[in-house]
């Protein structure tokens, strides 16, 4: 990808109206038109129909930009989208596997364990999520009133998630 092809991208969604996605739409269907096999543009379509309430349309193109071989932030952050996009239309059980294998790759996410957690809730498995969500506080949340209760915490979250087991 060029350097003036992300400068693009980046201005249309910098210009962006998360209400009204349908001028952000008609900026991105020209570049997808010069750049079908582009990653990023793959992804960025699929974002703006997902903000536009166009799940299903979105996931083919998270998916092919997943296949094109999207990387590093942009990787992690449509495994989230893409996790998220199939829990929100009821495809519970290839969300956790979307984010199980987000997981896999970008172990140390906030963000995809939060949203994980969300999908394991969906799927009937809340003490499971709410394991995993005191895990991500234990991990990554430094505030004095909690840092003395951390071990409780992740003993608490083992105890939960063993309930499922």
């Amino acid at each position: 990808m060029t350097h003036d092809l992300d400068d693009r991208l980046d201005r249309i969604f910098a210009a962006r109206d998360r209400d009204d996605m349908a001028p952000t739409i008609a900026a991105l269907l020209p570049i997808l038109e010069a750049h079908p096999e582009e990653a990023r543009v793959l992804y960025e379509v699929g974002g703006a129909y997902d903000t536009d309430g166009q799940e299903e349309l979105a996931l083919g193109y998270y998916e092919r930009a997943m296949e094109a071989g999207l990387t590093g932030d942009l990787r992690r952050r449509c495994f989230l989208q893409y996790g998220s996009t199939l829990r929100n239309i009821g495809r519970i059980e290839e969300s956790l596997a979307v984010f199980a294998r987000a997981r896999g790759e970008f172990p140390d996410s906030v963000a995809l364990g939060a949203f994980e957690a969300l999908s394991l809730h969906a799927a009937g498995r809340a003490d499971t999520a709410l394991a995993r969500l005191l895990v991500l506080l234990a991990d990554h949340v430094d505030a004095d009133e909690l840092n003395r209760y951390k071990a409780a915490m992740r003993g608490n979250a083992a105890y939960l998630e063993s309930l499922e087991a």
